[in-house]
């Protein structure tokens, strides 16, 4: 691993590798996401339907999210070395030791059956945290099970120590799993109530009405995720209690 001869011999590959984007997104993610494009372009070009000065919010909202996507197709990836895994972003780099990694896991993707990636691999820290590693994944790789096993082998000497289980561990990862499901579905409740309230937004421009865009659009999801997140929190926990 890394220099090491025997880690080498048990891997074939050694330590150092980085994961980048090799292969792009399948034709029908590809036509999708340009019939969306398609959509909002027309969308915008008719001038009796939209205002101007939301025309041009939702132009600039578009223009930052693509301009995102492109930095994180383009600079994205998971770099493994002797000292540890770094993960890169659009803008942001992460790196953990291999001391402070508790393990590497092959997960499913809740959204597996409308994306090319079916199994993702994440990264837990010795609090339990997680941070998904990019590009490591089935879309990238043929045989992800085995390369994450491999990186198993090739980091265990650099590790100092095993990959075994330690349950003041796994509770904490399941009690972090059990806050993240609860900021998702407040989350998702919260963009339920941004989409109704840009409807009725739109629906009052129209008709020349006062649609009180910051109270709508800001304030109204916002409470909706401070009223969901807590009560979403309970209901795991207790359910996490009792399994």
């Amino acid at each position: 691993m890394g220099g090491d001869d025997e880690d080498d011999r048990d891997d074939g590959r050694g330590v150092e590798r980085e994961y980048r984007r090799r292969r792009k997104m399948s034709r029908g993610r590809f036509a999708a996401l340009c019939i969306v494009q398609v959509n909002f372009a027309l969308q915008m070009a008719r001038p009796d339907t939209i205002p101007g000065r939301y025309r041009l919010l939702a132009v600039a909202l578009m223009a930052l999210l693509g301009v995102w996507a492109i930095l994180t197709v383009r600079r994205g990836r998971t770099t493994v070395g002797t000292d540890g895994v770094s993960t890169r972003g659009a803008f942001r780099v992460r790196r953990w030791a291999w001391h402070d990694i508790y393990d590497l896991r092959v997960e499913t993707n809740p959204g597996q059956r409308r994306a090319d990636v079916k199994s993702l691999t994440y990264l837990y820290d010795n609090d339990g945290r997680r941070a998904r590693l990019p590009h490591l994944d089935d879309w990238q790789l043929p045989d992800l099970w085995a390369e994450v096993a491999g990186l198993h082998t090739a980091a265990a000497r650099h590790r100092g120590m095993t990959w075994e289980r330690r349950p003041a561990v796994e509770v904490r990862i399941r009690e972090r799993a059990a806050y993240r499901k609860a900021r998702e579905r407040a989350i998702t409740g919260a963009l339920l109530v941004l989409f109704a309230a840009i409807g009725y937004v739109v629906w009052e421009a129209v008709t020349d009405g006062d649609p009180h865009p910051f109270l709508l659009l800001f304030c109204a999801p916002l409470a909706a995720y401070a009223l969901l997140a807590p009560l979403f929190r309970r209901r795991y926990i207790r359910a996490l209690a009792h399994a």
